[in-house]
C-alpha cells in the first residue's frame, strides 16, 4: 500500500531553510535598547537585586537603606559605566550571533519554528555568559568592593588595578567566578521567556477573539512579553547562587572552592528557601521594565535606526 508524501510529490518544493542574516541595523537597535533600558531604571533595579541577593537578612526597604549609605544617589548606579554599559552593547549581539546560527542547526534536524527559538535563545544564552557576561558581573563587583574601602577610609585602587590584582592571583577562573550559575541563569531565562511569552500571547489571542496571523496592539505585547519576563524569575535561586560565588563576604561556615552545587547547599542551610529567593522582586520589576523598553520604545527606536543607516530593521523587539 503506497501513502502520499507532499515533499516528493511532483512540483510541491520542500521548504528551504535559510539562516537568518546578521545586519548592522538589527544589532545597532538591540545595543540601543539594552543601554537606554539599563540606563534608566534598569542598573537601579539591579543594584537593588544584587543587594538583596548578597545580604539576605536586608528587607526591601533596608537595601535601599545600604545602598544610600553606601554612595547616595549614585550608589544606585554603581558599576553602570563601564561594565553595564559593556555588557549591553555586546550581549544582544552574541545573543543575535549564536541564537541564529543554533536555530538553523535545530530546523536542520526537524525542530519546529517554535522549538528552533526556544533552542536559539537558550544556546545564545549560554554563549552571553561566557563571552561577555561573566566578566562584567566580575567587573560590577569589584565595584562594590571599592566602594565598601572607601567608606572604611582606605583610598581604593582603581578598577583596572583591582582587576588586574585579582587576574594575577586567581587568573582567568578569578575574573569569570560565578560564570556558570551565570550559564545557567541566561539559558533557563531565555527558555522560559520565550515559551512562557508564547503561551501568554496565545491567551491573548483567545481571550480577543484574534486568529493567528494578527497583530497583538502594543498594550497587549507588553503584557504578553512582561509575563513572559516576570515569570521567568523563577529561577531567581540560580541567581542568588551567582551572587554569592561572587561575592567576597568573610563567613567561617562558608566553604572554600565555591561551586554551584555548594554554593546552593551553603545559602540554603543558612537562609532557607527564603533565602534563595532574595531579590526576586525588583528581578521582576527588572524583567517588567525591559519589555516596557523593548516593546513601547521598539518602533520609534527602528524607525530612527533605519533613517540612521538606511537598512530594513529585521530584528524584533
Amino acid at each position: 500500500m503506497s501513502t502520499f508524501d507532499a515533499r516528493t510529490a511532483p512540483g510541491v518544493q520542500p521548504k528551504k531553510l535559510e539562516k537568518k542574516p546578521i545586519k548592522f541595523s538589527n544589532l545597532l537597535l538591540g545595543a540601543g535598547l539594552n543601554m537606554f533600558e539599563v540606563t534608566t531604571l534598569g542598573q537601579p533595579l539591579e543594584v537593588i537585586k544584587t543587594t538583596m541577593a548578597a545580604n539576605r537578612t536586608d528587607s526591601f526597604a533596608g537595601a535601599l537603606r545600604r545602598i544610600w549609605q553606601r554612595g547616595g544617589a549614585l550608589g544606585y548606579y554603581q558599576g553602570l559605566i563601564p561594565w553595564a554599559w559593556i555588557e549591553a552593547s555586546t550581549k544582544g549581539a552574541v545573543l543575535l550571533f549564536v541564537a541564529s546560527e543554533a536555530e538553523y542547526y535545530a530546523k536542520t534536524f526537524g525542530a519546529s519554528d517554535f522549538v528552533g527559538g526556544i533552542s536559539g535563545g537558550m544556546v545564545g544564552g549560554v554563549a552571553q555568559a561566557y563571552a561577555t557576561m561573566g566578566f562584567c558581573t566580575c567587573m560590577k563587583t569589584v565595584e562594590i568592593t571599592q566602594h565598601k574601602l572607601a567608606a572604611a577610609g582606605v583610598k581604593p585602587p582603581s578598577t583596572f588595578q583591582t582587576f588586574m590584582n585579582i587576574y594575577r592571583k586567581e587568573g582567568i577562573r578569578g575574573i569569570n567566578r560565578g560564570v556558570n550559575a551565570v550559564a545557567i541563569r541566561q539559558t533557563t531565562n531565555w527558555g522560559s521567556r520565550f515559551g512562557l511569552s508564547r503561551l501568554a500571547e496565545t491567551a491573548i489571542r483567545r481571550a480577543t477573539g484574534k486568529d493567528e496571523g494578527q497583530k497583538l496592539g502594543s498594550f497587549e505585547k507588553i503584557l504578553a512579553s512582561g509575563l513572559g519576563g516576570g515569570l521567568s524569575a523563577w529561577n531567581q535561586p540560580i541567581e542568588v547562587i551567582r551572587v554569592e560565588m561572587q561575592s567576597k563576604t568573610e563567613d567561617p561556615n562558608r566553604p572554600k572552592n565555591l561551586t554551584v552545587g555548594k554554593t546552593f547547599r551553603y545559602i540554603y542551610s543558612q537562609n532557607g528557601i527564603k533565602g534563595l529567593y532574595r531579590g526576586v522582586s525588583p528581578r521582576i520589576g527588572l524583567g517588567v521594565w525591559q519589555t516596557i523598553c523593548m516593546v513601547a520604545l521598539g518602533d520609534m527606536a527602528k524607525e530612527a535606526v533605519e533613517k540612521l543607516t538606511g537598512d530594513k530593521v529585521t530584528a524584533k523587539h
